[in-house]
């Protein structure tokens, strides 16, 4: 659960209901899902490599075509006049991204549950109860680690970035470099299950954390 890159959608959303640093929060997004086609294959190769095989190599290349190469031929077409069409049907085009992003979800639960998660119900139960817990705990670790740093919008935008975990991205990444282990179900569970619980914690957390960057305005105010 700790090699996968970091929502992108989702952060910047409970940062922005929070009072966070959207700017920070967003642009740590982007800098972890683009690094994580090298970094999440270097720590799993870390951390699994001695007990199962991992292609470090191939499993740059599949990655690269996979997300790098689409990134890299949006970011030309938006030389190009297409960007021109993107802006005058912005809504149309953002509605389309939110079908995709859903789909992808939707085909994740789907293929899990009809080819089954690989996990019993004792351990399925002991996942749903454990994964909350790690995430809340993460979460303090997060403000605690950068309290007094820069304010504490920024601390609100490094607890929802540095916590949350994609399923749209990190789905892909773990079927890419876990293709046909029989265990494969079972790595994506984890990562299935923490997604929804992730944003229902996250929202959770919104009031406080947004009491808490006022209380530290109002103490700016008044000094």
């Amino acid at each position: 659960m700790s090699c996968p890159p970091t929502t992108v959608n989702m952060c910047i959303l409970l940062t922005s209901a929070s009072g966070g640093n959207i700017a920070s929060s967003l642009c740590n997004a982007v800098i972890s899902n683009l690094s994580g086609i090298f970094v999440t294959p270097a720590l799993l190769l870390r951390f699994f490599g001695a007990s199962i095989q991992l292609p470090f190599g191939e499993m740059i290349v599949k990655l690269c075509k996979k997300v790098l190469l689409p990134v890299t031929i949006g970011q030309l077409l938006r030389q190009t006049k297409a960007k021109d069409i993107y802006i005058g049907n912005k809504k149309r085009f953002k509605r389309i991204q939110e079908m995709v992003l859903l789909s992808i979800v939707w085909n994740a639960f789907c293929n899990a549950f009809s080819r089954g998660l690989g996990l019993d119900l004792r351990h399925g139960f002991t996942l749903l109860m454990l994964l909350p817990a790690m995430h809340l705990m993460f979460v303090l670790v997060l403000r605690k680690l950068f309290a007094g740093w820069n304010g504490r919008k920024e601390v609100v935008a490094a607890m929802f970035t540095g916590s949350q975990k994609t399923l749209a991205f990190g789905l892909p990444l773990v079927n890419t470099i876990f293709e046909g282990n029989p265990n494969l179900a079972a790595y994506c569970a984890p990562i299935m299950f923490i997604h929804p619980m992730q944003l229902v914690l996250g929202s959770l957390l919104v009031p406080k954390l947004s009491k808490y960057i006022e209380d530290e305005e109002n103490e700016e105010s008044t000094s």
